[in-house]
């Protein structure tokens, strides 16, 4: 076992860990943050997706001792408990942009990201493009890409109340 510090949805978290633990399986049976999902195991679906010091990162690729120091955001933490959603997660619900949820968090961190790499002003075609790493097997993904600019767009208004616009 090895010791591992990192910070967590802004909380300082030490654990003892197997070397070969992944970011992913610390975050859901260490700390039991299950909103981030395991789908694939090889790194294709993008449903385990996180926020590394601001960076989406595949939780499923990375270990969990690799993070020494790291800020780690999931999708639990992306907005508080006891608050308003984040206005990416309310583009989400407003705009339909999920059916089972499945690949929700995932595709939610990946938006975020894009959003801070690409601006506020995305088009579909860039959209698309950056979710190649996503995979979805219950939308055509229409509903995920109209969430994605609603989201990019009330982020950049301060708040969800521009989600739906």
């Amino acid at each position: 076992m090895a010791a591992v510090s990192l910070k967590v949805n802004g909380k300082s978290v030490t654990a003892d860990v197997d070397p070969r633990t992944l970011l992913v399986q610390l975050l859901r049976e260490n700390l039991r943050l299950t909103g981030t999902h395991v789908g694939c195991d090889t790194s294709q679906c993008g449903a385990c997706v996180v926020l590394v010091n601001g960076k989406a990162v595949k939780s499923c690729t990375v270990l969990a001792l690799q993070l020494e120091g790291a800020d780690v955001l999931s999708i639990e933490g992306l907005a508080p408990a006891d608050g308003p959603l984040h206005p990416m997660q309310e583009a989400f619900r407003e705009n339909h942009g999920l059916q089972c949820g499945y690949c929700t968090p995932g595709m939610i961190l990946t938006a975020v990201d894009m959003v801070r790499r690409k601006g506020h002003n995305l088009d579909d075609k860039t959209i698309r493009e950056e979710l190649e790493g996503n995979i979805c097997r219950c939308t055509g993904y229409h509903n995920i890409v109209k969430a994605i600019a609603a989201g990019a767009r009330a982020m950049q208004a301060g708040g969800a109340a521009k989600a739906a616009e």
